[in-house]
């Protein structure tokens, strides 16, 4: 039976590199937030954290909190009819549990986890590639992703997901000890599920 990996983190840990490891390996892909930036671009709003919390709000007040797992679900059964399928980017409590509910131990969950100076670096040094059309690596300032991380946290309970991971990835280290940690997680996940 198919499965689907959730990568969670906080903005800047990682999630991304992890989840095109598993698109390299023939899983299918979503990015939870994509629901958010692509209605961004359908308003024709600027490109920005403070236009991107109005609509992950206005979201969310009208679906609850779990409305990004609960408006990609019909995607996540899809893509699953034909293999194996990793979400990018799985937030809230919420999310996790509505989703945990639905696929029980089918979900995989992989937290991705880097301290707040380093993730504030990262973002902050970002340049958007041009044939990025879903923003997915768009930079901020180290004043919108500290918003951004109290707001993950304190609104969406974060901390529950990242607690509640099966996998941790710790990326501190350089790119090739990240690596070995994905590698080692995806072999695992392929072995025993």
């Amino acid at each position: 039976m198919n499965k689907i990996v959730c990568i969670t983190g906080m903005p800047g840990a990682g999630k991304s590199s992890v989840a095109d490891y598993f698109v390299s390996k023939g899983y299918g892909f979503l990015r939870f937030g994509q629901i958010t930036l692509d209605e961004l671009k359908k308003r024709k709003l600027t490109l920005n954290e403070k236009n991107e919390r109005k609509i992950r709000e206005e979201i969310r007040k009208r679906y609850g909190m779990a409305a990004y797992a609960i408006l990609n679900y019909p995607k996540i059964n899809k893509l699953l009819t034909t293999g194996n399928v990793v979400g990018d980017g799985l937030y809230s409590w919420p999310e996790y549990k509505f989703l945990k509910g639905k696929f029980k131990n089918r979900l995989i969950l992989v937290a991705v986890y880097a301290p707040p100076k380093l993730r504030y670096e990262r973002i902050s040094k970002r340049i958007m590639p041009k044939n990025d059309k879903d923003l997915r690596h768009r930079p901020f300032s180290k004043k919108d992703v500290e918003s951004r991380d109290w707001a993950q946290i304190e609104n969406l309970q974060q901390g529950g997901p990242i607690a509640m991971a099966d996998f941790t990835i710790v990326n501190t280290k350089g790119k090739s000890y990240f690596l070995k940690q994905i590698k080692t997680i995806y072999k695992e996940i392929e072995i025993n599920n």
